[in-house]
């Protein structure tokens, strides 16, 4: 259990995760959440950044879409909030892309639109650009 990354951060984040969806439910779109989680995170005194930008390199250049976290957490967490029937694979992918654009280690994927709240680890390893669960 001592090797979990970011174990610590990651409780505190999971503890606003599921205040949030105690107090709300499901049934909510994404957006609500994002700003009850904000709501939360100024109040548990949790360092975060709501939709930070990242640039994509493509080969020589740096293309001109943005791609933009939810919220990085710490400045090394990064959390993608859904609010959909289940986690796809797409938003594993998704996060994994967040990872790499980052340098970060870690995202974390919540869902608050199934019966009970959903969350899914990611964990890049960036020498192999590998992600492990």
């Amino acid at each position: 259990m001592s090797n979990i990354l970011y174990k610590n951060e990651s409780y505190s984040i999971i503890g606003v995760l599921f205040d949030v969806y105690n107090n709300l439910g499901s049934g909510f779109a994404e957006i609500v959440y994002k700003d009850a989680l904000e709501y939360e995170f100024k109040k548990a005194n949790i360092s975060y950044e709501r939709e930070r930008k990242y640039e994509v390199s493509y080969k020589d250049i740096v293309l001109p879409h943005l791609f933009y976290a939810d919220f990085v957490i710490y400045d090394r967490i990064i959390l993608e909030v859904k609010a959909v029937s289940g986690i796809a694979d797409e938003f594993v992918a998704q996060a994994i892309n967040y990872l790499k654009v980052s340098n970060n280690k870690l995202a974390l994927i919540v869902n608050f639109g199934e019966l009970r709240l959903n969350s899914k680890r990611i964990v890049l390893d960036q020498k192999l650009k590998e992600w492990k669960k």
